[in-house]
């Protein structure tokens, strides 16, 4: 029979859409963003210089190969530039690794609270994702290898985890590449990585350089607080980037987003100066909040999951309305299913201690 109207491919309508964390509070005179785990400090003076003067020619095409931004990072971190591919985001990115090694009839697999791309990006490709059971909210390495058939082509890993905030050690992740077939590749999403202070922690540059199957890839969206600009990049074997730059759009990066991302990437002192404000901050949200009798699972990153009862006048979606009218915009985690929490961004000094005021009140307890 024919359709009266174009179909989109078999699998396209059973995505669901990624849904964003809202960012408004109608009825509310001052509002606190801490749904997107955006930095609360903001970029770089020089990234905003840098930003401005682009401004001044934007009559032109930027470099199509990120060149210069490609160069600087391989600066910053000791590797080649030509084994790295700047993208539109690391999304970008995740995206155009679907694209190139997956086809129908192949798996994916990613954890069960893993990123929300993974699923949506192999699915886009016409394969399927594969569920991964977690421990404590972790990833479980050997849960990720037998979920392992023939059919597998990519395993997607974010370490840290977003949005659960766990990690696994970097021995741990060696296990889980040893235990792959070759011809499987291993994707490091390590957008979070500048902010994890533990020592058995690599967000992958070692592997990536010593191995032929595997990739990381990192964003300017968060330490560098660059997310209006959508930037990320990939660090992979000269194979994978071969392929990954034959499916990437020619000017998948604006102008804006090379310049600012070259400033950023060089300035230590803000990255420093970040990292030392999510130093300071997330454990003492994680503690003001356990005194409230909630649970938090143990975070790495820039933000924290919080667990609430489900109890009729104490769940997350009514501790959500409550924020919400005070003008405390936190994120809903149903999609990642786990409708009984709220992931929290760490905020700036006054929205951190508004919140747990906030979340008292809510309770009925004296912060």
């Amino acid at each position: 029979m024919t359709a009266n109207r174009p179909q989109p491919r078999p699998g396209v309508l059973d995505i669901a859409p990624y849904i964003p964390g809202k960012s408004t509070a109608p009825g509310v005179d001052k509002v606190y963003k801490l749904s997107s785990n955006e930095s609360p400090l903001g970029p770089s003076a020089h990234a905003i210089e840098a930003y401005r003067t682009v401004g001044e020619h934007l009559e032109d095409y930027p470099d199509g190969a990120s060149t210069a931004l490609r160069e600087a990072i391989g600066s910053v971190y000791g590797l080649d530039p030509d084994r790295i591919v700047c993208g539109a985001g690391s999304d970008d990115l995740l995206n155009l690794i679907a694209r190139a090694y997956l086809k129908d009839g192949d798996e994916a697999i990613h954890a069960t609270h893993g990123f929300l791309v993974y699923p949506i990006a192999t699915l886009a490709a016409g394969a399927k994702p594969v569920v991964a059971p977690e421990t404590n909210y972790t990833v479980n390495v050997d849960a990720m290898l037998q979920a392992v058939t023939p059919k597998t082509k990519v395993v997607f890993l974010a370490n840290p985890n977003n949005p659960t905030g766990t990690y696994i050690p970097f021995d741990e992740v060696k296990r889980l590449h040893r235990g792959l077939p070759p011809h499987v590749l291993l994707v490091l999403d390590a957008a979070y990585a500048e902010y994890v202070q533990r020592n058995d922690y690599e967000a992958g540059i070692e592997l990536v350089a010593t191995s032929e199957n595997v990739v990381m890839c990192r964003t300017f969206s968060k330490i560098h607080a660059l997310a209006a600009l959508r930037l990320g990049w990939m660090y992979g074997p000269g194979h994978v980037v071969d392929a990954v730059n034959r499916v990437r759009g020619p000017f998948n990066v604006n102008a804006a987003a090379i310049a600012a991302g070259i400033a950023a990437v060089r300035d230590t002192a803000h990255i420093e100066y970040s990292r030392a404000h999510n130093e300071r901050w997330l454990p003492w949200l994680v503690e003001e909040i356990r005194k409230l009798g909630l649970e938090v699972t143990p975070s790495v990153a820039n933000f924290l999951l919080i667990h609430f009862p489900d109890v009729k006048g104490k769940t997350a979606k009514e501790a959500d309305a409550f924020l919400t009218k005070r003008g405390l915009i936190l994120r809903q985690v149903g999609a990642y299913h786990l409708p009984n929490a709220l992931r929290m961004s760490v905020g700036t000094e006054e929205a951190n201690r508004l919140v747990v005021k906030a979340l008292a009140d809510f309770l009925g307890q004296k912060a």
